[in-house]
């Protein structure tokens, strides 16, 4: 991956970090009044992951065409970027444990951040495919 490329989807994954706190803080002020934490956590993980697909496919032009590979990379990269922010985030900025931080895979409770980085993941490839660039 050039450094160039690098840049472009690191913007890309800045947009869907942008978007991830104001999903969170939807939910946090809307969502859980409205419908109690058991349901606002899995609203507020599926609509990240719909956000991550969009926003993903509405700026893929600025990715390109490249090889099969290359969209899996894209897509590690993007996971790298949103563990690495979640756990600093979390535990600098809104001060959880560590403990508490490794709760957002339990999906058991309803996080479905797998769910989300899952979608990260995949994303490049199946926008790729959609466009029929693959």
């Amino acid at each position: 991956m050039s450094s160039v490329l690098f840049l472009k989807t690191s913007f890309i994954w800045l947009v869907i970090a942008a978007l991830a706190i104001a999903n969170g803080a939807f939910r946090e002020k809307v969502l859980i009044a409205y419908l109690g934490e058991k349901a606002a956590l899995p609203l507020s993980g599926l609509s990240l992951s719909l956000i991550v697909f969009l926003t993903a496919y509405l700026l893929f032009s600025l990715i390109g065409i490249y090889k099969r590979k290359v969209y899996f990379i894209i897509g590690f990269q993007w996971v790298i970027m949103t563990l690495i922010f979640e756990f600093l985030f979390a535990h600098f900025v809104v001060g959880k444990t560590w403990i508490d931080i490794l709760q957002t895979f339990n999906v058991f409770k309803g996080d479905l951040f797998v769910v989300v980085l899952v979608v990260s993941f995949f994303s490049p490839f199946i926008i790729a495919k959609l466009k029929g660039i693959l």
